[in-house]
């Protein structure tokens, strides 16, 4: 008998747990369903500054009561684990050193692969557990192979297969994700009528250690260099003004220049980091039709043959694009648009698709 056989109460499932709503239904769920649930939440790195200590926002003290009560409320046991050291290692001198490189890294795709499902779900194997739980918007397939197949949400307003695309099928075949198959509204609904004491608190947000939202500020207070001013120009090397550093910056983006005297809207076009110059231009001028993926990963730990026809998001609220994919033999991704992008970011991911499958995907490194 394998573990994905045993009944539900031979079963022992670490639940990941924020002490939102997600991650409560998803434990609540499991623990109806008669597994072994062990509540688990990870106390991650935060500033500090002015004198007194700025809480991450996902594992503030009133999470952790959150969380704590509703296992109480479960009846299953709590507890709260130190990941202060690797947070800050793989999370946020990733994102900053990424704006360092001129990038526009995303942290969460980085917290998934070196925190959630690797730290965590490492901690949940030495305790004997069978799988790690997690509040995700996704769905999990198991094929007659036995190779998992992870898929869209049903809530594609909610899907996060996107920042799931990091695990392969040595973290799939130890994963579950319970809410997957519902709505966000039915998730809320399934909270209030357990009398769950967090049925209506709001979602938490992206950059979770950063206290105030203002990812700008913390670049200035962590990583100044990141944030120094220099010239705003078009590819003709005429200067449009000042920018107030890089990293405030992100291709396609029109708003926000401080540019005044042109005849046509202008947009990012580029970041160039090595003379720490905005590169602008016309909307005309933005468009992309390729991309150069790598540290590329591939959720059935195989690449796709060349010429594979897909979809593309190239940030988590992109929508898929049509392409063709041409993995090639150094590992990396090029990714051919059927129609031009606007807003290709190096730094960003490009997580393929197949329909509802997550095929995979890779960090944009360069774009043609």
């Amino acid at each position: 008998m394998t573990k994905h056989t045993k009944a539900p109460a031979d079963t022992t499932v670490v639940v990941a747990m924020s002490g939102g709503v997600d991650s409560s239904v998803a434990a609540a769920l499991l623990v109806e369903q008669g597994y072994n649930c062990i509540g688990i939440m990870m106390r991650l790195w935060a500033e500090v500054g002015a004198g007194e200590a700025s809480t991450n926002k996902c594992c503030s003290l009133e999470s952790v009561h959150d969380a704590r009560r509703v296992a109480d409320e479960l009846g299953i046991p709590f507890y709260l684990i130190n990941v202060e050291q690797p947070f800050k290692q793989h999370v946020v001198d990733f994102f900053i050193d990424g704006y360092r490189q001129g990038l526009t890294p995303n942290p969460c795709l980085a917290c998934n692969r070196h925190i959630r499902f690797d730290y965590l779900l490492n901690y949940a194997r030495r305790l004997g557990a069978d799988y790690l739980a997690t509040g995700h918007y996704a769905r999990l397939r198991r094929q007659p192979d036995g190779t998992v197949h992870l898929l869209k949400a049903v809530d594609e307003q909610k899907d996060q297969s996107y920042v799931l695309s990091v695990l392969g099928q040595a973290e799939l075949q130890d994963v579950l994700f319970p809410i997957g198959e519902y709505p966000k509204a039915e998730v809320r609904r399934m909270a209030a009528a357990r009398g769950l004491p967090i049925a209506s608190k709001h979602d938490s947000m992206d950059l979770c250690f950063v206290a105030d939202d203002d990812y700008r500020r913390f670049l200035r207070d962590w990583a100044a260099d990141t944030m120094r001013p220099g010239p705003i120009l078009d590819r003709a090397g005429r200067v449009w003004g000042e920018h107030q550093g890089l990293a405030g910056y992100t291709i396609g983006q029109r708003k926000g220049l401080g540019i005044a005297g042109a005849q046509e809207p202008l947009y990012v076009l580029e970041l160039d980091h090595s003379h720490n110059a905005l590169i602008v231009g016309t909307a005309d001028e933005l468009g992309r039709d390729r991309l150069v993926a790598r540290q590329v990963n591939w959720t059935l730990d195989r690449p796709v043959a060349p010429g594979y026809r897909a979809q593309c998001k190239i940030r988590y609220r992109a929508r898929p694009a049509e392409c063709t994919l041409y993995p090639q033999p150094n590992g990396d991704v090029e990714v051919h648009f059927d129609h031009p992008l606007r807003d290709i970011a190096p730094g960003q991911g490009a997580v393929f698709y197949d329909g509802d499958l997550c095929l995979g995907g890779g960090i944009i490194a360069s774009w043609v």
